[in-house]
């Protein structure tokens, strides 16, 4: 009986030491599980104790901050409406160069050959060469020479301003035994268009008086003539004097 008891007893006490040490390891786990995250503890963030936002609403924000990157844009353009758009240009282009080549052509510095033109450069310089000392000398001894010399290289109203000019000299010329001699000494031919031109003269005169005394006096003359092409000659159209 007695050896009954005591393992009875000892039965008891490892029973209650067990029961003691699952107690004491309960309560060990117990106080070492870390505690549920609250409200509080979602509610801010690691900076500081700032509230956080929702979820997701930190990954928007960064979307809309970040540049999204722009591919490279394709145009489709067809055929026809490129060669549509070339042959109105270019239509442009021709009429543009057409209306400015006209303008040109029109220009008077542009229709001028006395630089490209020699042989009729040199033509109208000569004879009207002539024509300048002819008309403009007078002898009181043989007037009808002056006045054919008129006829042959005067037109148009260079006739009127000849005789205008030279009134002075026919009046005085018989009294006086006037004769008068013209020289021309350079010239210039400033247009040459076609069967006009204009000319730029330079001449040397003396005016001689062959009385009891004679004396001559000298002078230089300038002045510019227009001249035109009649029957294969040119003859002189105005006088021009740079009076006005």
């Amino acid at each position: 009986m007695s050896t009954t008891r005591h393992l009875v007893n000892r039965q008891r006490r490892l029973a209650t030491v067990a029961a003691a040490e699952r107690t004491a390891t309960t309560a060990a786990a117990t106080t070492t599980a870390p505690e549920p995250a609250g409200p509080d503890t979602e509610s801010y963030s690691r900076s500081e104790g700032e509230p956080a936002g929702e979820p997701g609403e930190e990954e928007a924000k960064e979307k809309a901050e970040t540049p999204r990157s722009v591919g490279p844009v394709r145009l489709r353009v067809s055929l026809p409406a490129v060669l549509c758009v070339l042959t109105v240009l270019l239509g442009s282009f021709a009429a543009w160069s057409f209306t400015s080549a006209g303008a040109l052509r029109d220009e008077p510095g542009r229709r001028n050959t006395a630089l490209t033109d020699i042989g009729r450069t040199s033509e109208v310089k000569g004879q009207i060469t002539e024509a300048v000392g002819a008309v403009f000398s007078y002898n009181y001894a043989s007037p009808a020479k002056a006045d054919t010399a008129v006829k042959t290289y005067l037109v148009g109203k260079a006739v009127q301003q000849h005789k205008d000019m030279l009134a002075e000299v026919r009046a005085q010329a018989p009294k006086q035994k006037l004769v008068l001699t013209t020289t021309v000494t350079e010239s210039g031919v400033e247009l040459l268009d076609g069967d006009r031109a204009r000319l730029l003269i330079f001449a040397d005169q003396s005016n001689t008086r062959t009385g009891k005394s004679e004396q001559t006096t000298y002078a230089a003359a300038m002045f510019a003539v227009d001249a035109v092409r009649r029957g294969g000659s040119w003859r002189i159209s105005a006088i021009d004097t740079f009076s006005r």
